[in-house]
């Protein structure tokens, strides 16, 4: 079974600037080569040099979506990104926390980056970014790649 991550934003950025965001921040990075496109990263998904696969869609989360319930936002923008399993997931993450931190330069509004639902890796909400105090998740390599500021704090979600 893959590992996916899901990035949670409540913008007012359409699906389509977000992945256009994306896509300028991933070539800048050199994670996606020339054959791609934002039109692509919003309708079928790519992946990047590593193999994680990335896709930006519109959310429609039901009332009792966890984010919703327990987070206090209504997500309006989903980005998912799917680890390969050819490579190792530690280089993977790193580049999803850099290409994460290039959207929340450029995208407005709340957000949470999460692993189905179990591990909140991050969270910003009403402008607060705060990031898991587990060290396996905030290495001292990611934490340099903010560029927020941020305090460190774990929330979760409720297990009902």
């Amino acid at each position: 079974m893959a590992i996916s991550y899901s990035l949670n934003l409540a913008t007012p950025s359409p699906a389509v600037q977000v992945a256009s965001e994306l896509h300028d921040i991933a070539r800048a990075f050199g994670l996606f080569d020339a054959s791609v496109t934002p039109e692509r990263v919003l309708d079928e998904g790519v992946a990047t040099g590593l193999g994680t696969w990335i896709r930006v869609v519109e959310s429609r989360p039901q009332p009792w979506n966890v984010v919703i319930t327990d987070l206090g936002f209504i997500p309006t923008v989903l980005v998912v990104f799917r680890l390969s399993k050819e490579n190792g997931a530690t280089p993977q993450q790193d580049d999803m926390i850099r290409l994460v931190s290039g959207l929340l330069d450029r995208v407005s509004g709340d957000a949470v980056l999460h692993l189905d639902y179990e591990h909140i890796w991050l969270l910003r909400h009403g402008g607060d970014l705060s990031l898991n105090e587990r060290d396996d998740l905030g290495t001292p390599h990611r934490l340099a790649a903010l560029s927020q500021r941020y305090r460190r704090t774990t929330h979760t979600f409720s297990e009902e």
